[in-house]
């Protein structure tokens, strides 16, 4: 009997682990969908509302390291459900805050446990399917319940915000906390590295002080511009990095074991995730941006027409390990990155007036061509870790996915915004104040454009939507040229795997662990 081979138990378990997969996603979506509505509620300014955005997502990006490493050492399944219960509890005061201080410390504490589940789930993914094509098959179906979470999101948050208060958008995720404590213990097998040493603390602060100004410093430079106090910020925790990983070479039992990075498929793979995260992050933004301040459309209608988008991506996922057991992953992905590139100069044929396809069919597109790159590079980190280093590989993972999203949404988001500028063709007669107001972007000139009188404020806001239109297409021909780099990259990069299930090469194999000092 072959014991490598998944049974019954190992399937059932990875349904229970699509649990925490499918709800993390879906909240990403709810909360924009209920900002506008516990914003009036709770009398949050536009700074706290930023806060109640960010906060999440920042100290989920600065804990996903430790809390990786910190399951392989405790119990992956034990961390597991400790972060289950805390989201649990943790949504329930979310959802009666009072304040929005309170609500933006729930949300705190949201993204730490948030950082305990993502690595938990890949990591024991892992362990339970040691063959390698269920193991592709497993990450294909993990994938697509995320993508299908970003897919229900819009769709559930409008029926729960329609029938109840803003607080059930956080109530959502505590049936689904509860099942997988109950199932969990049941289900999931535990694993921990028994020869792992003591976490270092100063360690797990200096990863919080590299990671945590970096993301802060460029979200704020995607939202205000460059300014000084964000540039201090991204240069102060890139010294913090530095140190870091100073500090990590001369540990016998290191926060994050940098031999990981000297595995070819697992550098190649960390590389490709984090460009595609770049690209997707600013050609989204751009892309929603356009379908409600240049098409008009509400931001729930906005969210369908992302559904196609969704529902390829999760189809590709899903069929990229089986393709994968007869074309090479670097066939595979090459050919996919093309498709996305495809998508991207679709996008750039976008007009300022009825533009909706153009944008929607070059999501769709780009959603379909990366889809298995996605999947084979979560699979080729994986594998190309030790069992007992699953953990931290899909923390590092998740940290540069959130790295990913920042930059593109700093860098491309920029782009955009510098493109608008140079295209932007101030009517004349407009007011200077107007004028400067409709500078700083498309929303600020919808909303300049509604205090003047009818023709000269239809045509700033014909301006404003052209010269926005010309930021997108843009960021969309950039995409585009990423995207056929990367698909030369990949072609080269992963030439020396072989097809899920072939006889690996030595490459593969992490290499031999240096002396403890």
């Amino acid at each position: 009997m072959d014991t490598t081979r998944a049974t019954r138990r190992e399937w059932l378990g990875l349904a229970v682990l699509a649990l925490p997969t499918l709800l993390l996603s879906v909240d990403l979506s709810v909360l924009y969908l209920a900002l506008p509505h516990l914003s009036i509620h709770l009398g949050a300014d536009s700074t706290e509302q930023l806060w109640i955005l960010d906060i999440y997502s920042f100290l989920l990006a600065g804990f996903l390291v430790t809390m990786g490493t910190l399951g392989d050492r405790v119990g992956r399944r034990r961390l597991l459900l400790v972060g289950a219960a805390a989201f649990g509890v943790t949504s329930v005061v979310a959802a009666y805050a009072t304040s929005p201080g309170m609500l933006i410390a729930a949300r705190a504490l949201l993204g730490i446990a948030g950082a305990t589940l993502m690595p938990s789930t890949m990591a024991l993914i892992r362990n339970m399917f040691r063959d390698p094509k269920q193991m592709a098959t497993a990450i294909g179906i993990w994938f697509a319940c995320f993508t299908g979470g970003m897919t229900l999101g819009p769709l559930v948050g409008g029926a729960l915000l329609s029938t109840f208060w803003w607080g059930s958008a956080f109530l959502l995720g505590v049936p689904f906390m509860a099942l997988l404590l109950v199932a969990g213990p049941l289900l999931l097998p535990e694993y921990r590295d028994r020869g792992a040493g003591r976490v270092d603390l100063t360690s797990v602060a200096l990863s919080l002080a590299a990671i945590l100004p970096v993301i802060y410093g460029l979200k704020e430079i995607a939202r205000d511009g460059w300014r000084p106090s964000a540039g201090v910020a991204v240069v102060a925790g890139v010294l913090a990095g530095v140190l870091f990983v100073r500090r990590q070479r001369r540990l016998a039992n290191p926060l994050l074991d940098l031999r990981l990075f000297a595995n070819r498929s697992f550098r190649s793979a960390l590389a490709t995730g984090l460009a595609m995260g770049i690209v997707m992050a600013g050609v989204t933004l751009t892309s929603t941006l356009y379908l409600q301040a240049v098409a008009g459309l509400s931001p729930l209608r906005a969210g369908f027409w992302l559904v196609p988008q969704m529902i390829v991506m999760a189809a590709g996922m899903m069929t990229a390990p089986a393709l994968a057991r007869r074309i090479r992953p670097a066939y595979l992905m090459a050919a996919g990155l093309l498709v996305a590139g495809a998508g991207m100069l679709v996008q750039t044929r976008t007009g300022a007036v009825d533009g909706v396809a153009a944008v929607v069919v070059g999501l769709t597109l780009a959603g379909l061509g990366i889809s298995p790159t996605m999947a084979l590079t979560m699979n080729l980190l994986l594998s190309s870790a030790p069992p007992e280093k699953a953990g931290t590989a899909a923390s590092i993972s998740e940290t540069s996915g959130e790295l990913g999203i920042a930059l593109g949404v700093a860098t491309l988001g920029s782009l955009a915004t510098v493109a608008y500028r140079a295209r932007l063709a101030v009517p004349p007669g407009t007011p200077a104040e107007a004028g400067h107001a409709a500078r700083q972007g498309i929303t600020d000139a919808t909303a300049a454009a509604q205090q003047l009188p009818g023709p000269l404020g239809a045509d700033l806001l014909d301006a404003a939507r052209a010269a926005f239109t010309a930021g997108l297409t843009t960021v969309a021909g950039v995409g585009a040229a990423i995207f056929v780099g990367l698909a030369v990259l990949a072609a080269l990069a992963f030439r020396h795997v072989p097809r899920t299930g072939a006889t690996p090469e030595a490459d593969q194999a992490l290499p031999a662990p240096a002396p403890t000092p």
